[in-house]
């Protein structure tokens, strides 16, 4: 199995949503680890790691979020994995 890690800055209506909750449960329940959080800009930082097929979906679950959220924008950006497994939390 191939680890992979993705740093993801998403923009549009991402704040006042439930954007970080949904990540959270979406991205915990795939086994990814890493945080999401608000940037003071208005857009969302996340971070994910873990098995490459995974990452992938955690990648899909951002670019489309909750309900009452739009995603106009999604940069996502390899870096090299960190092996530090542990929970996806919701960073303040």
């Amino acid at each position: 199995m191939t680890q992979k890690r993705v740093r993801v800055l998403v923009s549009g209506r991402v704040q006042g949503v439930f954007y970080r909750e949904y990540l959270r449960r979406r991205v915990a329940a795939l086994g990814v680890s890493g945080w999401v959080k608000n940037l003071p800009d208005g857009r969302v930082e996340a971070v994910f790691e873990g098995e490459e097929e995974a990452v992938r979906e955690a990648v899909d679950c951002a670019r489309e979020g909750p309900p009452f959220a739009r995603v106009s924008e999604l940069v996502a950006t390899a870096e090299p994995v960190s092996g530090q497994p542990g929970p996806f939390e919701v960073r303040h």
